[in-house]
């Protein structure tokens, strides 16, 4: 397979040695806009994916199709790398291939794998995997992808599941033996994701939340991932909005919420449509 351009500058940017802050697409235009207000790459989670697409709960609803094909969509609508959540990557060992291949083929640059056992963002017990049945999955990821500039992201929920560092400890420096190109110790602080990095030698990703430590600002991981910000931003926005208009405004007073038409029209190429209708109409 020949190497995706996009792998290779994303493959680059993580040898530079800095932070790279990462907020999460939840849709081709929020992607469009991540991209248009300077950011290297665009994240897509399953959590914005399940939201968004479907309605439902992160909770393992979705098929590896559904989030390959909404990541396809993502990497469509703009120039930059994209990384993508693939859960777990399958349920098999044996099957794993597909969803690198999947991802691969939607034009993805990396995809991260985790070993939470289900049950996310509820009250319900938290589980892992067991640490042997991970690592199969990871080296057939590992064996799977077809441009070696294909990133594979190994994710620990260790810490932010079941509150163990050292189990965490322990599976991030089992994954770093395998190969894998980045850790990610869901869940570790600022100190804790150093203290890892120098453990293992690989960079590491963390997930940042509006309260949270300040990842991007202190330096402390290589790639930060704002799972929600963008769905929250846009939720939060919209509801506004909605309230002003059902509550008797009229539309003149909700104008200072809302983006001008033409400047909201000027991504998706309705002025290049314009163009190839004139250099394509057939002679009269």
């Amino acid at each position: 397979m020949q190497s995706n351009n996009r792998n290779a500058v994303l493959k680059t940017l993580f040898s530079q040695n800095r932070c790279i802050a990462a907020p999460a697409a939840f849709d081709a235009l929020s992607a469009k806009l991540i991209q248009e207000t300077g950011y290297d790459v665009v994240y897509i989670g399953s959590y914005g994916t399940a939201a968004s697409a479907f309605g439902l709960a992160d909770v393992g609803l979705l098929s590896i199709d559904e989030l390959a094909r909404h990541a396809r969509a993502i990497v469509n609508a703009v120039d930059v790398p994209v990384i993508a959540d693939a859960e777990g990557g399958a349920a098999e060992p044996a099957n794993v291939w597909r969803t690198v291949r999947e991802f691969e083929d939607a034009g993805v640059s990396a995809i991260h794998i985790e070993d939470h056992a289900g049950g996310k963002h509820t009250s319900l017990p938290q589980r892992l995997i067991p640490l042997d049945l991970m690592l199969a999955k990871l080296r057939a990821a590992l064996a799977a992808r077809r441009d070696p500039d294909f990133q594979i992201i190994a994710r620990t929920d260790a810490i932010w599941a079941m509150g163990d560092k050292e189990e965490a400890r322990r599976r991030v420096q089992a994954f770093a033996e395998l190969g894998v190109d980045m850790i990610f110790p869901c869940g570790a602080d600022l100190e804790t994701a150093a203290e890892l990095r120098a453990l293992t030698g690989k960079k590491v990703t963390v997930i940042e939340t509006p309260t949270g430590p300040g990842f991007a600002a202190a330096g402390g991981a290589d790639l930060v991932i704002h799972y929600g910000f963008c769905l929250y931003a846009a939720s939060r926005g919209m509801i506004d909005a909605l309230r002003r208009y059902r509550d008797g405004f009229r539309g003149a007073d909700v104008l200072p919420l809302l983006e001008d038409e033409h400047e909201f029209e000027k991504r998706f190429g309705y002025d290049a449509f314009a163009q190839r209708t004139v250099q394509f109409a057939q002679a009269e």
